[in-house]
């Protein structure tokens, strides 16, 4: 009996496999014949079949949740106003709660020691936090002067461009074989200098699209990131250990957070986003590559190890998405500011994931005992 269930689920991942490559050609068919509104549905269906195939692949399922963000955002797109209100309540009131709980999650899988390590690494740790918080908010200006993007979206680019990285950067790190604690350092810092560096950004360049009150920027980032990430250290540190439950839903309440705050900014800039989605797209992926590029290449230059390479290369190159989200709904632009978090969010995930696995099948040099300890998460 055992034995029949992993053949099973096989067949079912391939069944939902044949059945997405069925659903897209259909959609193809339909856009093609001028039925894009019928085609919705299938296009949902798609991508709800390819995540549920790409789970039964040990080199896909990492992608997994990321597909099931394109259903959701898909279905956003064709059918807006169920994510807008319900009741007269509207749904973007959710978001600063939503980030707020996702930045306690990120403070109860910290500790102490992830603060100590810039006096292992003090090097590696200065590289990454001065490409984070200068290439990147310089790259988001350029690159939004470069495609011309109405003054609210392209403040929007220097948003995401200005924030620091998220926990998604940790698991990346931990897939590339790169240097985990290094990793969760910079993390931990980038998040300590958000208050200050974000808001310096968006008044000297995003200053130049849209008017910034950085002061009330940088209490929105203390109240969402800095307060939440405390709570989460001090009940760590209290409860450690004693709440077994929260520690294995977290992550899911994060992931489902991220998703639906994605699916509110979608409905709300709906419009914004069909004129002007596949240039922001295309916009992503530059800053994004570019970002890798920059760190990798930062840090030979810098003569680090590989790991510590890759590990910069990951952190300077993703960014938090979802406080770039939280910071667009309280400047009241969630359907125009938020717009480039909501695109560059569910693209950094896609090369991420590309990034990491293929540094993950590419060995790096010979370790000494501690740098292997370094590799190693951090309580």
């Amino acid at each position: 009996m055992n034995a029949a269930t992993p053949s099973k689920r096989s067949k079912l991942y391939a069944y939902a496999l044949g059945f997405a490559a069925l659903a897209f050609l259909t959609a193809l068919v339909m856009v093609f014949t001028r039925e894009t509104e019928a085609a919705g549905p299938v296009f949902i269906l798609f991508f709800s079949a390819l995540a549920l195939g790409f789970r039964g692949f040990s080199l896909l399922k990492g992608f997994s949740y990321t597909i099931m963000i394109f259903a959701a955002v898909t279905t956003a797109l064709y059918y807006p106003g169920y994510f807008l209100e319900f009741n007269g309540f509207r749904f973007t009131t959710l978001i600063t709660p939503l980030i707020q709980l996702i930045m306690f999650g990120m403070g109860t899988e910290m500790g102490l020691k992830d603060f100590a390590g810039v006096v292992k690494m003090p090097k590696a740790v200065l590289i990454g936090l001065t490409g984070q918080f200068t290439v990147m908010p310089l790259l988001g200006f350029v690159l939004a002067k470069t495609f011309g993007f109405p003054p609210e979206i392209a403040a929007g680019v220097v948003l995401i461009g200005s924030m620091p990285c998220g926990l998604a950067s940790n698991v990346m790190s931990y897939l590339a074989n790169a240097n985990l604690a290094l990793s969760i350092t910079l993390t931990a810092f980038a998040t300590l200098l958000a208050p200050l560096m974000t808001p310096l950004w968006m008044k000297v360049l995003g200053g130049q699209f849209i008017e910034v009150n950085a002061v009330d920027m940088m209490w929105d980032i203390v109240k969402m990131v800095i307060l939440p990430i405390g709570g989460g250290l001090l009940f760590n540190q209290l409860f450690r250990g004693k709440v077994a439950w929260l520690d294995k839903a977290m992550p899911l309440v994060s992931m489902f957070g991220i998703a639906f705050i994605i699916v509110i900014i979608t409905a709300s800039g709906r419009d914004n986003l069909l004129a002007m989605g596949p240039a922001l797209v295309v916009c992503a992926l530059l800053h994004n590559t570019s970002g890798y590029l920059f760190g990798y290449w930062i840090g030979k230059l810098f003569g680090l190890q590989e790991r510590d390479c890759r590990t910069i290369a990951i952190e300077v190159g993703m960014q938090n998405g979802g406080l770039a989200s939280g910071l667009a709904k309280e400047m009241g632009k969630a359907a125009t500011i938020g717009l480039a978090p909501a695109v560059f969010g569910p693209l950094m995930n896609i090369t991420g994931s590309i990034l990491a696995s293929y540094w993950h099948r590419k060995p790096t040099p010979v370790e000494t005992m501690d740098e292997k300890e370094s590799l190693k998460p951090v309580s």
